[in-house]
C-alpha cells in the first residue's frame, strides 16, 4: 500500500525557539522528511529565529545532526538532506527588544502563506504576537502555531487566549497537541464512523467500560524543574488524554470539519462529572531497593526533597450524557512504569446469557487501540479452544497492526509533527485544540487539583518499573474490576 503524500504549496515557516529542544528532536526531523516524502516543495523556506548569534550555515549544521541523530535512515536518500538545506536560513532575533525584527519581516515572501511557530515557553506568546503584528507580518495567509503548556490553570489559560486574541482572529491560531496527530488517533474516527460495525454498539448499552493509559518507561529527565510545578495531572490529563477521552467519546460530527468536530469534543468535556476524591489517585515513583540501576526516585531526580506533585494519575471519570450515562472510563498515566505503551481498551459487556456454563477465565470482547509503540487495532473475540477436549473457551486477537497489515508505510506511519505541520501549512484546524475546548479542559481541571491541594495530600509511593501505586489497582477493584496490563 503506497501512501499518497499531497505536496503542499511553497510556504514560509519561521520557527522561534529554532535552537532549543522541541525543534531539535521533533519540529526540525518532521520537515525534512515531509521534503523526502515530497510534500515540502523546494521552494520552502523554514526560517530559524532564536537569540542565539547563528550563521546560517551554523543552523544548517545543527539541522544536520538532528536528522542524523533523529530522521531513520532509511528516508534519508543520497543528496537529499543537501537540497533540504538549501530552505534553511536564520535571523537572529530578540522576543523582548527590536533586534532582529526588522530583517526577519524582509525574508519573507509575499503571496504565500507564513506560518509562525512559538517553539518558546509562553511567558513569551505575548511578545512575539504583538511583534509580528507590529513588523507587518500579518496577511491574509498567516497562521499562528502554540505549543502546550497553554496555561497552568483556567485564569492563565484565558489570559494567553485573551493576548493571543488581542493579535490573531481564532481561525488562524494553531494549538498543538501532538497526539492528535498520531496515525491511530485519526484512525479510532474512521473505525468509529465509518464502520457500521462499532457504532451501534458504541453506547453505555454494550460497553462496559474504556481505559485510557498513557505510561511513560522514563523519568523527567531535563524538564525537572517544569514538571516540578506541573505535575502528571497538568501535563497529561488536561490536554493528552482528555483529547483521547473526547474521540472516543464524542457524538458523530455531521462532516469532518475543523469546528464540527471540536464542537463535539467540547460537549464531551462540558459533560464530563466533577471527580469524587475517593475516584482519583495520586502516585510518585521512588526507587527500588533491589534494583537501584534502575535510577533515582522522583524526589532525588527533581532535587525537591518534600514535593508532592504527583507522577502518576489513575482516575474514573463519568460523561453525563444519553451516551455514555453509567459508563465508567478509567484514565491513567505515570512516568517510570514497566513500560512505554499508550493504549485506549474498549471493554464490551459480556453475553447475557453463557450456554457453555462456567468457563474458567474472564472471557469477553475488548477492542484495544495501541497509538505507541507498534501503532495499530486488536479485537478480542472468544473462540473454542482447538482440540478434541469439548468446548473451551479462550480468547484470540484479531490483529490489524499497520507494520503487517498495510507493509511499510505502516512500519514506519508519518510521526505526529510531520501530519500537524503539513496540516498548517494546509491550514485544516481539525486536529488542533480551539481556545473554549481549552479552558473548558481546565475549567474541568482545576477543581480536582485545588481539592488535593487543599487537604495536603500526598502522593502514593510506587516503585520504579512497576505499574502505579497500588491504591489504582484497589480502584478497579472496588468496581470488580482490573487495568489491563502495560505491555510494551
Amino acid at each position: 500500500m503506497i501512501a499518497r503524500a499531497r505536496p503542499v504549496d511553497p510556504f514560509d515557516l519561521v520557527i522561534f525557539g529554532a535552537t532549543g529542544d522541541l525543534a531539535r528532536r521533533k519540529i526540525l526531523p518532521a520537515l525534512f522528511k515531509r521534503f523526502c516524502a515530497g510534500q515540502v516543495p523546494a521552494e520552502a523556506r523554514i526560517i530559524g529565529a532564536a537569540r542565539s548569534d547563528l550563521s546560517v550555515q551554523a543552523f544548517r549544521d545543527l539541522l544536520t545532526a538532528s536528522v542524523t541523530e533523529y530522521a531513520p535512515e532509511h528516508v534519508r536518500e543520497p543528496g537529499m538532506l543537501d537540497r533540504f538545506l538549501e530552505c534553511l536560513v536564520y535571523q537572529k532575533v530578540d522576543a523582548r527588544s527590536a533586534e532582529g525584527w526588522g530583517e526577519l519581516a524582509a525574508l519573507l515572501v509575499l503571496d504565500r502563506v507564513r506560518a509562525f511557530y512559538f517553539s518558546v515557553g509562553p511567558s513569551l506568546f505575548a511578545d512575539l504576537a504583538r511583534r509580528i503584528r507590529e513588523y507587518g507580518m500579518v496577511t491574509d495567509q498567516t497562521r499562528i502555531v502554540v505549543e502546550k503548556p497553554f496555561g497552568q490553570d483556567l485564569e492563565s489559560a484565558k489570559a494567553l487566549n485573551a493576548t493571543l486574541a488581542s493579535h490573531f482572529d481564532e481561525s488562524v491560531i494553531y494549538r498543538i497537541d501532538h497526539y492528535l496527530g498520531k496515525e491511530t488517533v485519526q484512525n479510532l474516527m474512521v473505525v468509529r464512523f465509518g464502520n457500521m460495525l462499532f457504532e451501534p454498539l458504541w453506547n453505555s448499552q454494550y460497553v462496559d467500560h474504556i481505559q485510557i493509559t498513557v505510561a511513560e518507561s522514563v523519568g523527567v529527565g531535563g524538564r525537572a524543574e517544569y514538571y516540578d510545578r506541573a505535575g502528571a495531572m497538568r501535563d497529561m490529563v488536561q490536554n493528552h488524554l482528555m483529547q483521547l477521552l473526547c474521540l472516543i467519546a464524542m457524538e458523530p460530527p455531521a462532516k469532518y470539519d475543523p469546528d464540527a468536530v471540536r464542537d463535539e469534543k467540547l460537549k464531551v468535556i462540558r459533560a464530563l462529572d466533577p471527580v469524587k476524591p475517593h475516584h482519583i489517585v495520586r502516585g510518585q515513583y521512588v526507587a527500588d531497593p533491589e534494583r537501584p540501576e534502575l535510577g533515582l526516585g522522583y524526589r532525588d531526580e527533581v532535587g525537591n526533597p518534600r514535593s508532592r506533585t504527583e507522577s502518576y494519575i489513575g482516575l474514573k471519570a463519568h460523561i453525563s450524557n444519553w451516551r455514555w450515562a453509567g459508563t465508567p472510563f478509567y484514565l491513567r498515566t505515570g512516568k517510570r512504569l514497566v513500560a512505554r505503551s499508550s493504549v485506549i481498551n474498549v471493554r464490551f459487556k459480556d453475553a447475557p446469557h453463557s450456554m457453555f456454563g462456567a468457563q474458567p477465565g474472564q472471557h469477553s470482547n475488548v477492542l484495544s487501540i495501541r497509538l505507541q509503540p507498534n501503532e495499530g487495532i486488536t479485537l478480542q473475540v472468544t473462540i473454542k479452544e482447538p482440540g478434541p477436549g469439548g468446548i473451551q473457551l479462550t480468547d484470540v486477537p484479531l490483529d490489524m497492526t499497520f507494520a503487517k497489515a498495510l507493509g511499510p508505510d505502516g512500519r514506519d506511519p508519518a510521526d505526529a509533527y510531520e501530519r500537524l505541520i503539513v496540516d498548517v501549512i494546509r491550514g485544516n484546524q481539525t486536529l488542533f485544540m480551539r481556545g473554549d475546548e481549552v479552558e473548558a479542559a481546565w475549567a474541568w481541571t482545576d477543581p480536582v487539583i485545588a481539592g488535593w491541594q487543599s487537604c495536603g495530600d500526598v502522593p502514593k509511593p510506587y516503585v520504579i518499573g512497576s505499574t502505579g501505586p497500588a491504591d489504582a489497582d484497589l480502584l478497579m477493584k472496588r468496581d470488580e474490576r482490573r487495568w489491563r496490563g502495560i505491555n510494551p
